[in-house]
């Protein structure tokens, strides 16, 4: 991030709204998006936690894979992604990553299936490298198309489903749904698709909605005064107290699924059949273990441990934070980094700066998630 609004930067539809809202714009991959709004980004984060925020992630990629029967089109990604496309239930999505040959994360994303469409949702410091993957990769009667002409909108907190479920044309078809299920859904008289997912760990909606009438959405979102807008900082602090994996952080092109511990993201089908970029590094990873873990860390004492720093034990180098920062509902530093796999001390000392800080090794996440899990669906093999 760096400081505000170059004209060079990309901006999304909401950028003028941000603007009247009072957000801070800042420079977040090449996009003009907001950092904070008054009264800063810890209210945010708090207001995320007990009502419903709103976040503009219109900067994300959103790509369709066209052409060809959907069964073709999903084994095509599972070429590419440790999935199980074709087995997608009608009306839902997976989170999986896209690997590359050594079995790295080139990226991380949303797959989701409505019918005979398969859209994906990737990262927006990622796009051009995932669409040139892509490409390059699938078969040529598969055609790769970024919507550019949609917005991305994402509702977060417990009051987040009944607030978009209130500008529905039909509230049950939002607040029937469950965890990673997706809806074509009319909110205030506007086409949109929505997923019951987010980067927060809390419940919440992510809206699709065409570019030109996302502020128009977006202002029947924040009209009630239970959603209020939320920026970067906030969707920060939220994704590591849940645990969240970000791209550039957690994960990179050396990084596999295994050391990140995104195991559960990988189905039985595909751990035993591979068939995906790098599947004999990451199956040999599953079956003997990967070379470092990611784990959790609470500091001892009040200062955040940030990433960069270097883990320590008995003097001896072991490891690396990744993510790091003061976590509001906790009350208390949080950090997340890699260690060696062979690394079993409960305690471990960050060097900061050049200062030794004391941290514990803990469970993820530090916020259990709030996902609604249960809601009648349509059947999916795993």
């Amino acid at each position: 991030m760096g400081d505000p609004t170059p004209t060079e930067l990309r901006r999304t539809p909401l950028h003028d709204l941000h603007l009247e809202l009072g957000g801070r714009l800042v420079d977040f991959a090449g996009w003009a998006l907001p950092v904070r709004y008054e009264p800063g980004p810890v209210a945010e984060h708090v207001r995320t936690r007990t009502a419903a925020s709103m976040f503009d992630v219109s900067h994300m990629g959103i790509v369709d894979l066209r052409g060809g029967p959907f069964e073709a089109r999903a084994r095509a990604l599972e070429a590419l992604a440790p999935t199980n496309v074709a087995g997608l239930g009608d009306g839902r999505q997976r989170y999986t990553q896209l690997t590359n040959e050594s079995g790295g994360t080139i990226d991380d994303l949303m797959v989701a299936r409505v019918g005979g469409e398969l859209g994906l949702v990737v990262n927006a410091a990622r796009r051009v490298v995932d669409l040139a993957h892509l490409r390059a990769h699938l078969a040529d009667d598969v055609e790769v198309v970024e919507r550019s002409d949609l917005a991305l909108l994402a509702v977060q907190g417990p009051a987040a489903v009944d607030a978009v479920a209130a500008l529905a044309d039909d509230a049950a078809t939002v607040s029937d749904t469950a965890f990673m299920d997706v809806r074509d859904v009319v909110l205030s008289g506007v086409p949109c698709r929505i997923s019951r997912s987010g980067y927060t760990g809390e419940d919440g909606v992510e809206i699709q909605v065409p570019a030109d009438a996302a502020v128009d959405v977006a202002r029947a979102l924040l009209a009630g005064g239970v959603v209020q807008p939320a920026g970067l900082a906030a969707r920060d602090s939220l994704r590591l107290e849940a645990g969240l994996c970000l791209y550039g952080h957690e994960l990179d092109e050396q990084t596999t699924p295994v050391e990140a511990g995104l195991t559960w993201s990988i189905p039985r089908r595909r751990r035993e059949e591979g068939g995906f970029l790098g599947a004999d590094v990451v199956r040999q990873q599953l079956a003997d273990g990967p070379p470092r873990r990611r784990i959790g860390l609470r500091a001892v004492g009040r200062q955040p441990i940030r990433d960069g720093a270097t883990l320590h034990v008995d003097g001896a180098e072991v490891g690396v934070v990744t993510s790091g920062g003061f976590g509001p509902t906790v009350d208390g530093p949080v950090a997340m980094g890699y260690v060696a796999a062979d690394v079993t001390a409960d305690e471990l000392v960050a060097l900061v700066r050049g200062k030794e800080l004391a941290a514990r090794v803990v469970d993820l996440p530090f916020v259990p998630a709030r996902y609604r899990r249960t809601a009648a669906r349509p059947q999916e093999r795993s």
